[in-house]
């Protein structure tokens, strides 16, 4: 005789099991960190990089004085979708100045370069894929200077190398009236929050009248 109350138990079992995975899975799901959004290069990627590269825009290596406009420390960490961090992960960061202007030959803003701005620079992150940059805030810039209705807000790009893992990006600045009407920014898809960098409160290692920024970037 077949063994009812075997097979009862077994797919009672069984259907337990599918539901603890269908649980278990779906809290995974869950947890998982939405990759930070990609973007446009755009124009201005560095036809020639400067031979100072390094973490500091703020000062050329050889010249005395200091880039203009206020100063602001870029901190945050590279992620993967689990929330782990990513060491070693290639960080490159290109900017306009504070007048909005790039150190390339397309660039036809008129406003003056400036010489003290390094305006690109790149690092690894560090074993809790941590990376620090010191700039300055870049300027706003008409797309089109004979056009200035169309103005970009300021902006930081970033080129993230990981692995396999390849993401360029754009970082705006919080509560900049520009952000809602820049169609690249609009372009976004999903929260838009995932582009925009905190302001955090600044440690004390810090100089009077710069701003501390965090922007974490989650890799897909």
């Amino acid at each position: 005789m077949r063994n009812v109350h075997g097979s009862r138990r077994n797919l009672l079992g069984a259907l337990a099991g599918l539901a603890l995975a269908s649980r278990w899975g779906g809290a995974l799901a869950r947890t998982l960190l939405p990759a930070t959004p990609a973007q446009t290069s755009g124009p201005f990627y560095p036809k020639l990089r400067p031979l100072d590269q390094d973490m500091d825009l703020t000062v050329v290596t050889g010249r005395s004085g200091r880039a203009a406009g206020q100063v602001i420390h870029l901190t945050g960490r590279v992620l993967d979708g689990n929330g782990k961090p990513v060491p070693e992960a290639r960080i490159e960061l290109w900017q306009a100045n504070a007048r909005g202007r790039y150190d390339h030959p397309d660039d036809i803003n008129p406003e003056p370069l400036d010489p003290n701005f390094q305006g690109f620079a790149t690092q690894r992150t560090d074993a809790e894929g941590r990376y620090r940059f010191k700039t300055i805030k870049p300027g706003a810039y008409p797309m089109n200077p004979a056009n200035p209705v169309n103005v970009r807000p300021p902006h930081i790009h970033l080129d993230v190398v990981a692995g396999n893992e390849h993401l360029v990006t754009q970082m705006y600045f919080p509560g900049e009236k520009l952000n809602d009407q820049d169609r690249i920014f609009n372009a976004v898809k999903g929260s838009k929050d995932a582009v925009i960098a905190k302001v955090i409160a600044p440690t004390p290692d810090i100089e009077a009248g710069a701003s501390l920024l965090h922007f974490d970037i989650v890799l897909a």
